[in-house]
Formats: structure tokens, C-alpha cells, sequence
């Protein structure tokens, strides 16, 4: 079965770099922001890069559902959750966070596995994972919360919304869908000029090597991804992509992040068990994940919006964070 390109990115986290069919991916090009790489010892901690946005931003804990997550936290008003994706951490919504503050209280969270939080030997599934950050909610002392997510943080935003309707009063999520049975179709070998290989899906599905080979060398598959999916390698500067390395760099965050992967056969199955959503549903899709969208997003839930980020590929908020900010700020009223 051969897999239409837009619907293979859609699904999987980290596939900004399967933007043009049939091409061979090059290594990062001499001038791209990885060329002359800062110090891991150069790169602050979550405390101080918190303070470093305006909007009174600051890390904190929180011990929920048996795990220590971190999440970051600032502004004033309803609250507002964000979750990252892979291989990233809450700071990917920096460039948008001290705007948001202005009329949200931003809670920027590290999920299971991920930045700071705790990286157990389980959980990874994203039912539990959106339990963790439904604890979470109740445990900062509000009954309900607009919610949005990208990459894997967005199949979490989807499972907040279906296992805690009561506590969601809308969803957005940012270019990636939840785990479905077309996930098992997903082609290993593709042929000369087909849609590219989303070779990391099997790779993350090992257990141990994935820790012995990317140990210490994470740095190099951020580079990857983000040479392949950034028209403007400044995008993402030198700086972000150490901060995102120093989580991805250890063992314990390699095994972590790719038990996310390792538990979509159960989230296949907890998707079967979900009605449709009842909360509000705004999709942010790029050029390669709109159609995607457009097909699934009406049969998962009943009050859908879809938007279309032209000349985007997959780290909107990253790529084009004026308009994720505007659609979050017409959305989440």
C-alpha cells in the first residue's frame, strides 16, 4: 500500500523532514545554525530560560498521577496548557508565550518523558499521559482548561479532550493526528520516488541501541530534522537546538521519548473506545498535513475548525508563530 505523502507527515512526530517527495535528504548545509555549534555548557537551565521571557514566566514541579512533571507558567487569565513535541520541550512555544501571557496564564508543560519532567520505565501511552496533565490542571487548582498541542504533545491534547471532556473547553492541535489503524500501513521500504521513509518510526520501536547509538550525539538528529524542514535555518537558532539536545542527549530521555512511539498499538486501541469530541477542535495543519486533516479531523470530533499554514512544513509554532498566535488568540475565547 502506497501512502499519500500529507497523510504519512500528518501522523508522525518529527516529520517536517519528509517536505519534498522523492528527494534525497542532504546533511545540513555549512550555514545552517548547527555549523559552528554553542557549548552544551553555554546552555541555561529551565529556571533561567523561564525568566527570560517576559510575562513573569517560571519553572516549577508538580508531583501527579505517580511522576514529577516540570512545567513553566506565567500571565494572567484563563489557563491556557501547551505541550511540545519530539525532539523538542516547552520551550518551542517561546516565541509565543510572553504574548499569550497577556491574556492567558501559560502553563508550558514538559510531558512524561520529557525536558525535565520524570522519565519512567512506562505510561507512555497517551491516555495516561493526558491523565498526567489532567492531574495536573486540578492540581494548580482549575477545573477546566483550553489545551493545545504539537507533534506528540498534540495525539496528548486529543486524549485530554477525549478522556476529560468536563475539564476541556477547547482543543487545538498543531500538525500532527492521533495514532489510528493506518499507522500499521505505514511502509518500511519505499520505492524509488515514493513517499519518503519514516525510518525513525521503526527506529524509536528498539529498545536499547536507540540509547548506545544517540547518547551524547542527539544534537545531530535535530540537525537532521530541522535541515530538512526549515526554509530559514535561523528559525531555529544554535541555542534552541542545544537546549533541545542537552534532554535528548541522555539515555534516560532517548528510552523515554521513544516509548511514546513504542505505545501507539495501545493508542490505536484507546482511539476505538472514544466518542466523538464534544469540545471545540481547531486544527493547524501545514501545506503537508492539511489534507490529512481536513479528511480525519470531522469523523474524531463534532465542532471542527482547519486551517491551512501555506509554505509551512511541520514546526509551526516555530516556523510561522505570528499566525499560531492569532488563531490561538480568535480560538481560545
Amino acid at each position: 500500500m502506497s501512502l499519500d505523502r500529507r497523510k504519512m507527515i500528518s501522523m508522525g512526530a518529527g516529520s517536517a523532514a519528509l517536505a519534498v517527495a522523492g528527494s534525497a535528504v542532504s546533511a545540513p548545509p555549512a550555514s545552517a545554525a548547527s555549523a559552528s555549534p554553542t557549548p552544551r555548557r553555554h546552555v541555561p537551565g529551565d529556571a533561567e530560560l523561564a525568566r527570560s521571557l517576559s510575562g513573569g514566566f517560571r519553572s516549577q514541579y508538580a508531583h501527579v498521577n505517580g511522576v514529577r512533571l516540570h512545567y513553566v507558567a506565567g500571565g494572567h487569565g484563563a489557563p491556557l496548557v501547551l505541550i511540545a513535541g519530539w525532539p523538542q520541550t516547552w520551550w518551542s512555544y517561546r516565541k509565543i508565550m510572553p504574548a499569550l501571557a497577556r491574556r492567558y496564564r501559560v502553563i508550558a508543560v514538559d510531558m512524561r518523558g520529557q525536558g525535565g519532567s520524570d522519565k519512567p520505565q512506562g505510561g507512555y501511552d497517551k491516555k495516561t499521559m493526558a491523565r498526567d496533565i489532567h492531574e495536573l490542571v486540578r492540581h494548580l487548582g482549575y477545573r477546566e482548561t483550553f489545551i493545545a498541542g504539537h507533534d506528540i504533545g498534540a495525539k496528548v491534547a486529543f486524549s485530554f479532550a477525549a478522556n476529560h471532556p468536563a475539564a476541556t473547553r477547547k482543543v487545538a492541535m498543531l500538525d500532527t493526528l492521533h495514532p489510528d489503524e493506518s499507522f500499521y500501513h505505514v511502509p518500511l521500504l519505499q520505492r524509488p520516488g515514493g513517499p519518503f521513509n519514516l525510518w525513525w518510526w521503526a527506529f524509536n520501536q528498539v529498545h536499547g541501541l536507540p540509547e548506545q547509538l544517540i547518547q551524547g550525539r542527539s544534537r545531530h538528529l535535530i540537525d537532521w530534522f530541522l535541515a530538512n524542514s526549515l526554509h530559514d535555518q535561523s528559525l531555529v537558532t544554535d541555542f534552541d537546538r542545544n537546549v533541545y539536545a542537552r534532554t535528548y542527549d541522555t539515555p534516560d530521555g532517548i528510552r523515554a521519548a521513544n516509548g511514546w512511539y513504542q505505545a501507539f498499538a495501545q493508542d490505536i486501541e484507546d482511539l476505538k473506545t472514544y466518542p466523538k469530541l464534544a469540545p471545540p477542535l481547531l486544527g493547524l495543519a501545514s501545506d503537508q498535513s492539511y489534507t490529512a486533516y481536513v479528511e480525519t479531523l470531522p469523523r474524531l470530533a463534532t465542532d471542527v475548525r482547519v486551517v491551512r499554514f501555506e509554505n509551512t512544513v511541520h514546526y509551526l509554532q516555530e516556523e510561522a508563530p505570528e499566525r499560531v498566535l492569532r488563531e490561538f488568540l480568535e480560538f481560545f475565547v
